[in-house]
């Protein structure tokens, strides 16, 4: 069961993304549901680890093993989401994380993959533009140019 909740006041979410870089480019995803681009990862399930999570996610959505480098970001953000309306209180624990090595080599700066009845795609977004991409989360739009050594603890109110 995903650690997600509805209250009267809006969504709880705890959830774990993958930072993944390449040649001055972020993987970014995104779905039918969405107009926006987001980071590959999800919710986390009662039991797991964020690490689990975040290795099960890639791994359901990209189809290849990742490989945690390390913790950048716990996350705190407060949101409308764009689609639904619905306000937001959700934890996200960002990982910078290694792709290299796997299919993923081979599949270009775009790509289309299906999870389920879902279709995800893929794109491999240049940072100099990211501030210019329409993209969550947006504090990663600045602090993807400097990503911090270890666990940093931020909030966000968008």
């Amino acid at each position: 069961m995903d650690i997600t909740f509805r209250t009267e006041e809006g969504i709880f979410n705890y959830r774990a993304c993958a930072v993944t870089l390449r040649d001055g480019k972020i993987l970014a995803m995104k779905d039918e549901r969405s107009p926006y681009c987001y980071l590959p990862g999800g919710r986390v399930a009662l039991g797991e680890t964020a690490e689990e999570a975040l290795l099960r996610e890639v791994r359901e959505e990209l189809g290849v093993e990742a490989r945690i480098v390390r913790p950048l970001w716990l996350n705190q953000a407060f949101f409308t989401e764009e689609v639904s309306g619905e306000r937001y209180h959700e934890l996200c624990l960002y990982f910078l994380t290694d792709l290299s090595g796997t299919a993923l080599d081979d599949k270009g700066d775009t790509f289309t993959l299906a999870e389920g009845r879902h279709t995800h795609q893929f794109e491999w977004l240049d940072l100099d533009s990211l501030r210019d991409t329409y993209f969550y989360p947006n504090f990663l739009k600045e602090a993807i140019f400097s990503l911090p050594e270890s666990l940093t603890i931020r909030c966000e109110y968008e």
